[in-house]
């Protein structure tokens, strides 16, 4: 079976790292990506206070070394589900099994004034750039604003909105400035009223401002304001931004796409194209976009394909659960774990920021770039 991957994300990673422990020399598996390292999520909120270098996050591509797995760095021109061919700036590759782990892009562009004055950190060089003006920031009004209804890592915002008060605070000017936390939500995690209200009590303590069922609409530079979704307007010096989130290109072009995203089976992660599946934020699945999700649901889809290269029985369906962790400030992380299906509307399970999560946080990354890329 020849298996062709796109994106090596959380995602793509998971499933051809499963895929070569399982089935090793006799595997047939093509990755591609456009970017020559993979970068964690959070790893982008520590490069945007300062606290790592830009070199210490990445995971060169180059240092993959699983069994039966090919990585290769390109730019993938068209995807052809009906036929499984994908056309690369390099090659053509025909698949047996197309899996599409493309994550979400970002548009700046669909928030005027943001790339004349802003500063998106979810990408890695938008996090390098954020850093950079951080520096200068010592007096006003800092908005931590999400643009799109969709976004990845729901805890994201309000960590950056707390590690900012943190990185102030250490700076000492923390007195002479405010920060204000716009998102679209009621509360920060609506599946878990508990850790909801943990962060609504850390955003109390510190001084941080929640304004909830917004969005940023538009930012000014020059008269350093945002301006939210109902037209109101809010000073602001240092405008953070959460971008509004899209499908790549190259997938809306395919006719994979539905109301901007690839729908797919719930429980196999397959799309209406025979063989051809999607996992993580590319899809339209039900979970929220986040890289845990995009594993849980990689796991899956190579179970099936391990099942059908070894003609045994489909694997239990995915069930839309994992753990996300979050940062507290004061070198503190605490974790929530969210069941998207079991029930009639999504929940979740807080444990307290400690210590001894902050150093499970550290494993979790550590244990995964052992699995995703040692032989």
């Amino acid at each position: 079976m020849r298996i062709v991957i796109l994106g090596a994300g959380f995602g793509g990673l998971e499933l051809a790292a499963r895929l070569s422990d399982e089935i090793g020399d006799d595997l047939d598996c093509t990755l591609i990506d456009k970017t020559d390292a993979f970068v964690f999520g959070y790893s982008k909120l520590d490069l945007l206070f300062g606290k790592t270098s830009a070199e210490a996050i990445r995971v060169p591509y180059s240092g993959l070394a699983k069994r039966g797995v090919h990585f290769r760095q390109e730019e993938i021109v068209s995807i052809d589900p009906a036929a499984r061919r994908v056309v690369t700036d390099l090659e053509t590759y025909d698949a047996d099994a197309l899996v599409i782990a493309l994550g979400a892009d970002y548009d700046t562009a669909a928030t005027p004034g943001l790339d004349d004055g802003g500063s998106e950190f979810y990408s890695f060089e938008g996090a390098l750039r954020a850093c950079d003006r951080l520096q200068s920031f010592t007096a006003g009004d800092a908005v931590v604003g999400v643009c799109g209804s969709s976004f990845k890592c729901p805890p994201a915002p309000s960590e950056a909105a707390v590690l900012l008060d943190e990185y102030l605070r250490d700076r000492g000017v923390r007195d002479a400035t405010t920060i204000t936390l716009v998102m679209p939500f009621g509360v920060p995690i609506p599946p878990s009223p508990e850790t909801s209200q943990a962060l609504l009590g850390r955003f109390e303590e510190t001084g941080i401002r929640f304004l909830a069922q917004h969005r940023v609409a538009s930012y000014d530079g020059a008269a350093r304001t945002v301006t939210l979704d109902d037209g109101s307007d809010l000073p602001c010096d240092l405008f953070l931004a959460i971008p509004v989130h899209r499908a790549p290109d190259v997938v809306q072009a395919s006719g994979l796409a539905e109301d901007g995203w690839i729908p797919v089976d719930r429980g196999t992660l397959a799309t209406r194209f025979p063989g051809v599946y999607a996992v993580g934020d590319v899809t339209s699945v039900g979970t929220a976009k986040a890289g845990v999700f995009a594993e849980g649901a990689a796991r899956v889809v190579a179970d099936e394909l391990i099942a059908q290269i070894r003609g045994a029985d489909a694997p239990a369906p995915y069930d839309g659960k994992a753990t996300c962790y979050v940062e507290f400030g004061d070198e503190l992380v605490g974790r929530v774990s969210v069941d998207f299906f079991s029930g009639p509307s999504p929940t979740g399970v807080f444990s307290e920021p400690s210590t001894t999560i902050t150093a499970e946080k550290a494993e979790f990354g550590a244990e995964r770039r052992r699995r995703w890329f040692a032989a």
